[in-house]
């Protein structure tokens, strides 16, 4: 399960469900806990107090951070300082400090093998990932076929993008893909090859599809995705076939106080009543 911030209900609820958590820092608290004091408080106030009747899995901090951002420059020390309080806890192995990124940082993605970060983003996720390397945590990656369809209906194609085409649309060397998903995700394993961590793991902390408001924006597509996205996961990509790639669905519940786009608020496996809104088998 994925929370965007610590909500101390949310936390209260989870004590012994033995649910594992990625739990959020907000990205209007970043710049505070690049003083490590405050981070040290964060942990403390956060985590330690619920640990370990809470699963705490990982620690995102900050959630889709542009480089262009106020809060870009804070990022990283805020990761350190909250890994150094999770170390002077003995809970490094257990708890993973990273950041949520978007896939919008790679300047180039297609063919995947070509993937690369964008100049401005380079200075930027650079220190970051070699960071992650060290610490033995995976990079979080926001992964929305649905926004590339959109942007780009007239080379992609829905089918491509909903895990339904036939044969090979995209042949890159020697791989061929047959979803943008795992082309998408490929790119950002090609990014980080070029960015000196080649073996860096990628989760994916978001992925969806919304079900109105929009282009493609139907039931029947997002149950499709939902669907096969689920069953796909733990097949690897044509870049590392067979590594699980551990995969968090976007949302439990549509929010009608999301936008600016009117996609955003149908996000939801469940409608705000509780009612599933697809038949999923996982």
């Amino acid at each position: 399960m994925r929370i965007y911030d610590p909500n101390e209900p949310t936390l209260q609820a989870l004590r012994g469900s033995n649910i594992e958590l990625m739990l959020g820092v907000a990205n209007g608290d970043i710049q505070a806990l690049s003083d490590p004091s405050a981070a040290s408080s964060w942990v403390q106030n956060n985590i330690l107090a619920f640990t370990p009747d809470v699963v705490f899995r990982y620690i995102a901090v900050g959630n889709e951070i542009s480089p262009s951002d106020q809060a870009a420059s804070f990022v990283l020390p805020a990761m350190q300082n909250i890994y150094n309080a999770i170390v002077s806890a003995n809970l490094q192995d257990q708890i993973k400090v990273s950041t949520a990124i978007q896939t919008s940082l790679l300047g180039n993605s297609y063919p995947p093998s070509a993937g690369s970060f964008a100049d401005d983003a380079n200075s930027y996720i650079g220190p970051i990932v070699q960071f992650l390397k060290q610490t033995g945590a995976p990079l979080l990656a926001n992964v929305y076929p649905y926004f590339s369809y959109i942007g780009d209906t007239k080379d992609i194609r829905l089918d491509y993008a909903l895990f339904t085409s036939q044969g090979t649309p995209v042949q890159d060397g020697s791989l061929g893909y047959q979803n943008l998903f795992d082309a998408s995700l490929d790119a950002l394993y090609s990014a980080l090859e070029k960015a000196g961590v080649p073996d860096l793991e990628v989760v994916v902390s978001e992925t969806g599809w919304p079900s109105e408001g929009g282009e493609a924006a139907t039931v029947d597509n997002a149950s499709t995705y939902y669907k096969n996205v689920i069953n796909h996961v733990s097949a690897g990509t044509p870049k590392r076939p067979g590594k699980v790639i551990e995969t968090y669905l976007f949302a439990m519940f549509d929010e009608n106080q999301k936008g600016p786009a009117e996609t955003e608020r149908h996000f939801g496996l469940f409608s705000p009543n509780k009612q599933s809104k697809y038949e999923l088998d996982n």
